[in-house]
């Protein structure tokens, strides 16, 4: 895989083309990466102690290698 963590690369498909960003992990038995501030999914969090409040976390997924290319 040529592309390494920390890596600086740009997003050229899917719903986040055109953004950049750089690799925070690199998963290469499934041919993914981990980009910081793209492909954001909003996650529901439960309490976890009496009287706290749940709330919604913005949490990354990974994205396949071909979407992305090195700047």
């Amino acid at each position: 895989m040529s592309i390494k963590k920390g890596d600086e690369v740009l997003v050229i498909a899917g719903k986040d083309a055109g953004k950049s960003g750089k690799v925070l992990q690199v998963f290469p038995e499934a041919n993914r990466v981990l980009v910081e501030g793209v492909n954001m999914f909003k996650k529901h969090k439960k309490p976890t102690k009496q009287g706290e409040k749940g709330q919604l976390v913005s949490v990354a997924r990974s994205i396949h290698r071909s979407n992305v290319a090195k700047k």
